[in-house]
């Protein structure tokens, strides 16, 4: 004999309808906002990893913005020696010259205030700063290069470099202890004009113009060396950016077109549950037993 609960099958009915209709809310809120997850009941471990994500991609944002700073620190810096290695080699020429034994003490003071305006052109130049404001050679200090009290140019940087953090817990000296890169260029250049102001021959002058050149060079290709780093490092990020991307996507939005299809497929099911139990649920008794 059959037994039929009246109960049972409104309750079945009922979370039957209520779990579709369920869906079809959760399959259309998806497929308005594009995205699988909603909110962290959805999917709490997914949830979580998103947060992760996108507090690294918050990161990353910052440590672009810092290393297009120190791109452009470095770039400054960069033609700021090029300058500088003109001027030197423009001094170079005249040391030649000035060593004629043809040329006259009148000569060689002539010369000298060509020198002058060179000295004069890399100490501006060394005194550059970069765009916050810092001395590009002042080795992390307030100033790179002053005259003093009896008109010598001096050192009054620091002796380090100034860093910017690039992520990861890494750095970028972006500025440089000028003493080192542009002291010995700043000496030559104040020998050789002091010797041709009182028109004598710079002695020596040509080889301390050449080691000033050398260590300018020098300090120009590593300055070069950590550019080409920081290119790397942007590209890095644009890559783990683009990785980055790709995973948050394959967890959080969704394929609209299979979510369409899933919500046509859960409506006509919802549909088919509701016409049943309306018609069941008119039957009487003697109607389900007939």
């Amino acid at each position: 004999m059959i037994r039929v609960s009246t109960n049972q099958f409104y309750a079945r009915s009922t979370t039957q309808m209520g779990a579709l209709s369920a869906a079809a809310v959760t399959l259309e809120g998806q497929i308005a906002s594009g995205k699988r997850l909603t909110a962290p009941s959805d999917d709490a471990p997914a949830y979580r990893y998103l947060a992760g994500l996108k507090q690294a991609g918050a990161d990353d944002v910052g440590a672009k913005a810092n290393i297009a700073l120190a791109q452009s620190v470095l770039s400054q810096t960069d033609t700021t020696l090029g300058a500088i290695e003109e001027q030197l080699q423009r001094a170079s020429e005249l040391a030649i010259q000035a060593g004629s034994e043809t040329l006259s003490p009148e000569n060689r003071k002539a010369i000298g205030a060509s020198v002058q305006a060179i000295l004069d052109d890399v100490l501006a130049l060394a005194n550059t700063r970069d765009i916050r404001g810092q001395a590009i050679f002042g080795g992390g200090g307030d100033e790179a290069f002053i005259r003093d009290a009896t008109g010598a140019i001096v050192y009054a940087g620091g002796t380090g470099g100034a860093a910017i953090p690039i992520g990861n817990g890494s750095d970028v000296q972006v500025s440089e202890a000028g003493d080192r890169a542009l002291g010995d260029a700043l000496a030559a250049l104040t020998a050789m004009t002091t010797a041709l102001g009182e028109g004598e021959v710079p002695e020596g002058a040509g080889e301390a113009i050449a080691g000033a050149l050398d260590a300018v060079s020098a300090t120009r290709a590593s300055v070069g060396a950590r550019g080409f780093r920081l290119d790397i490092e942007m590209g890095r990020l644009a890559d783990v950016k683009l990785d980055r991307e790709t995973t948050r996507s394959g967890i959080e939005d969704i394929d609209v077109s299979a979510a369409i299809i899933e919500l046509q497929k859960t409506m006509t099911v919802l549909q088919a549950a509701q016409g049943s139990f309306t018609k069941l649920s008119g039957l009487s008794l003697f109607d389900y037993l007939r």
